[in-house]
């Protein structure tokens, strides 16, 4: 990795970090889901950044991809709220996220236990480790605090331009394993659940397109975002769901109805360890 190419990363860390911080100081009881979002969003411009993906807001049982449409969505006492934030330089990509709990404190232990995997499997990553080693990792430390990690969801590679760019991280020592190697960059993203940890589909809110285009509509989705996720809120004028060669990223949800815990850095693997750059 090149000088040039590393400090994109580090100021789309530092960009996605400190909104990270800002956005969970927003998340209070009775504020509509969609102004913490376009905080989120705006500040990044603001920032200098890019959005690589719309914000998600997942809450409670919701594990990913949910962004909010409208302001018919409010954050209630008890929620337990995870923020997942995707900044971007010149198509460097930092992917981070918390989980907060609203006005209460029933699952602290179960967000201290991703917060603790994540670290754990920070501290093992280095080059030559096999994923299934870190998944291992990860696994083990939730299921010391009595839970279970969502094996259906898994940390990923990052190149320019691609938010998941081939190389995953389970949550768990899965049979599948690749190793990882000097200057790779990774989203580490442990999630820790009451429950079983399967997964059903809801709804879509974020889409991308990543075939050929053969509409207007398309074209301008494509010169807008590329093959970077976008938000159907983003494009009102458009009718999403009519595009070619469009994917739905459908919101994943715990399939028991269980809260849902994440937490999420993105680092650079280096030959001793790694360079966390979203703290």
């Amino acid at each position: 990795m090149n000088e040039i190419i590393h400090e994109h990363y580090i100021e789309a860390g530092k960009i996605a970090a400190r909104v990270r911080e800002e956005a969970v100081s927003r998340i209070k009881e009775d504020t509509p889901l969609l102004d913490v979002a376009e905080f989120v969003e705006n500040r990044t411009k603001e920032l200098g950044g890019n959005i690589a993906f719309p914000c998600n807001i997942s809450i409670n049982e919701i594990t990913s991809h949910y962004t909010p449409e409208d302001n018919s969505h409010y954050f209630r006492r008890g929620d337990v709220v995870k923020v997942d934030i995707g900044v971007h330089i010149e198509g460097y990509i930092a992917d981070t996220a918390s989980t907060v709990e609203i006005g209460t404190d029933h699952y602290g232990r179960l967000i201290n236990a991703c917060e603790e995997a994540l670290g754990c499997a920070i501290s093992s990553t280095r080059s030559n480790i096999e994923t299934r080693a870190i998944g291992k990792i990860i696994g083990e430390t939730v299921r010391k605090y009595g839970f279970n990690v969502i094996k259906d969801l898994t940390g990923h590679s990052l190149e320019r331009w691609k938010l998941h760019a081939g190389v995953t991280i389970p949550n768990y020592r899965s049979l599948f394993s690749q190793r990882i190697e000097e200057g790779m960059v990774f989203a580490i993203e442990p999630f820790a659940t009451c429950g079983k940890g399967n997964v059903r589909y809801g709804e879509a809110h974020i889409f991308a397109l990543n075939g050929r285009v053969g509409t207007d509509a398309g074209q301008e989705i494509r010169s807008r975002f590329g093959t970077l996720p976008f938000a159907r809120r983003w494009v009102p004028q458009i009718k999403v769901e009519e595009l070619k060669g469009l994917r739905k990223y459908f919101e994943l949800i715990e399939a028991g109805g269980e809260i849902v815990a994440q937490a999420e850095h993105t680092v650079i693997v280096r030959e001793g360890g790694c360079e966390v750059i979203t703290k």
